[in-house]
């Protein structure tokens, strides 16, 4: 029986992980949408599959990128998004080390990256639904203003399981 593209599906990002074990984010993410906290990490995705399709242009940039001092990203207060399914830390919008860096990986394959707004995800609305009773007791929690980031990942989902590490880039 020949297999469909679906099942053979690798999808592919590159992502920033948050060293968050035990806290905050974490904490947030088992309770209220422990389906996507089983699938990957707390993270900020740095690069979607769309843009990363040159994927050996974008592994040598990423080879030959240091930065003088680690990515720092600003946080705004949390927010819910998508209908109000999802809830997520929005990156302020000064986040420019954020956007020079997604220009730095994507030299040469694309002239002028998409602005993407920096985020971490604590309810995916894919697979989860926050209520204002869910929403008030996130509000609760003391969430970071800005995090650091030294390395760069890149991360493998094949057939919609747990995202893996490909790779791994030191930044810093």
């Amino acid at each position: 029986m020949p297999v469909s593209p679906e099942q053979n599906a690798i999808r592919r990002q590159l992502t920033l992980f948050v060293n968050d074990t035990g806290g905050e984010i974490e904490f947030i993410r088992k309770q209220f949408n422990p389906l996507q906290s089983l699938l990957i990490s707390a993270h900020v995705t740095l690069c979607r599959e769309d843009e990363i399709e040159q994927i050996e242009k974008v592994i040598q940039n990423l080879k030959s990128l240091k930065l003088d001092f680690p990515l720092k990203i600003r946080f705004d207060p949390v927010e819910r998004f998508e209908d109000h399914k999802g809830v997520w830390l929005p990156g302020s919008k000064d986040n420019k080390q954020f956007q020079e860096l997604r220009k730095s990986v994507l030299c040469a394959v694309t002239d002028a990256p998409r602005q993407h707004r920096p985020h971490l995800t604590l309810m995916h609305p894919r697979n989860s639904t926050c209520t204002d009773t869910i929403f008030d007791q996130i509000r609760l929690h003391t969430l970071p203003t800005e995090l650091s980031f030294d390395e760069i990942s890149l991360i493998e989902q094949k057939d919609g399981r747990r995202w893996t590490v490909a790779d791994v880039f030191r930044i810093y």
